[in-house]
């Protein structure tokens, strides 16, 4: 990007429940930034803009993915969009090629990883030729797993010389809820699957966003037992942040190895009644993955019980979230060092928001960033610069446990 830009940062789809949360950040904690809203009518920007309370002087854009010249004229006016426009197989793509074309760095919250292969396949020469940087998975999904294992690993390397080649990633503590976005994306991968059913293989595979396979992973599907963690079941997350995490170590030119091997799960408890906690979470999450499969189910959660997109969790609900996520690294000759990830604000929201936000700016500061365009994982393309905004800016603690 060599020619000036009007606006650091542009928050398109700032009138969605999770872009709504973006521009509030924004407003709210970086008013020396220049940045401005962006969605499909004036209109309504302009009532989100007085209902966060953002200055009037906040700059209102209107840019629809329907209309590609009106994507690449905002994408010319900034360093870096944002974007929390999904589902991102719908909606996605002419943003990507927008930002590629003119040079503009991007960042979404994208956890579908049939259309991260996708775009991968598809625009990361471009991007490298043109000095766009596409950011993908900046919010739960999968900064703290991505980060956690990066941040894991440079400890090792400090501390034995060494990365470590086994790591655990174990979801302790974890009080949030999902939005209608959210569901909008799961519904969206299930429907790709049903139309086209080799792409379970990619769902089914951790290597599926790297360039090569390397060795065979856990598979983070069973009931386990940890020693000295405990027991662990299935997490839903595992999908999209098991290919980050590879997708990293491949664009870090394997530092953390060719032999290295990753999993996530959550932990339910020691001892027999975390075992039952553990055995009970496995058959309730196949029985919900087997509905969702049944298009019946889906069509009878839509209409129902599910959030639409555009809503999520309450304010309180927001406030009153928080996760933590432990990783537990071995060292080839047995020594074993663990990390430890919290955050405090639910996880999809409260925290997604301030974390997408912060990856943006990070992105915009080249000297913090790689200068490099292409398809990139947060770890790979900002790393520990992005740790140290996270922790001092979004509520974000990176620590070495014991």
């Amino acid at each position: 990007m060599s020619e000036a830009r009007e606006f650091d940062i542009i928050v398109y789809g700032a009138t969605g429940f999770t872009g709504r949360l973006v521009a509030e950040y924004l407003s709210l904690t970086h008013k020396e930034v220049p940045w401005a809203m962006a969605g499909r009518g004036l209109a309504k920007l302009e009532s989100v803009r007085a209902e966060i309370n953002a200055p009037a002087s906040i700059a209102l854009i209107s840019a629809n993915a329907s209309d590609p010249g009106s994507l690449e004229a905002m994408t010319r006016r900034a360093k870096v969009v944002i974007t929390t426009v999904g589902p991102y197989q719908q909606y996605g793509e002419p943003l990507v090629a927008a930002c590629v074309k003119t040079g503009t760095d991007y960042v979404d919250l994208c956890g579908e990883p049939n259309w991260m292969r996708e775009m991968i396949a598809r625009y990361h020469v471009p991007a490298s030729a043109s000095d766009a940087r596409i950011v993908h998975s900046c919010g739960f999904d999968s900064i703290p797993f991505d980060l956690g294992v990066f941040f894991l690993q440079q400890s090792a390397r400090e501390r034995f010389g060494a990365p470590c080649q086994r790591v655990r990633g174990r979801v302790r503590k974890m009080k949030g809820t999902f939005s209608g976005g959210t569901m909008a994306s799961m519904f969206a991968t299930l429907e790709a699957v049903r139309r086209d059913p080799s792409l379970a293989v990619v769902l089914a595979d951790p290597f599926a966003l790297s360039p090569e396979k390397l060795v065979q992973q856990p598979s983070g599907e069973a009931v386990v037992h940890d020693d000295g963690i405990g027991w662990a079941a299935p997490f839903i997350m595992a999908t999209i942040n098991t290919k980050n995490v590879h997708r990293s170590n491949a664009l870090l030119a394997y530092a953390y190895g060719r032999d290295f091997a990753y999993d996530e799960m959550m932990l339910t408890g020691e001892g027999a009644a975390g075992e039952k906690r553990a055995r009970a979470s496995r058959k309730q999450g196949g029985l919900q993955a087997a509905l969702l499969r049944f298009a019946p189910t889906r069509a009878l959660l839509r209409s129902f019980a599910l959030p639409k997109p555009g809503q999520g969790p309450s304010k309180q609900a927001r406030e009153t979230g928080f996760y933590e996520v432990l990783f537990a690294g071995q060292i080839p000759d047995g020594r074993t060092l663990r990390a430890v990830v919290t955050g405090d604000k639910d996880p999809g929201y409260g925290s997604t928001s301030k974390m997408i936000a912060e990856a943006a700016l990070c992105l915009r500061d080249t000297a913090l960033a790689t200068t490099k365009g292409g398809v990139w994982t947060p770890a790979a393309a900002m790393g520990a610069p992005l740790i140290e905004r996270l922790q001092s800016r979004a509520g974000l603690k990176f620590g070495i446990e014991g």
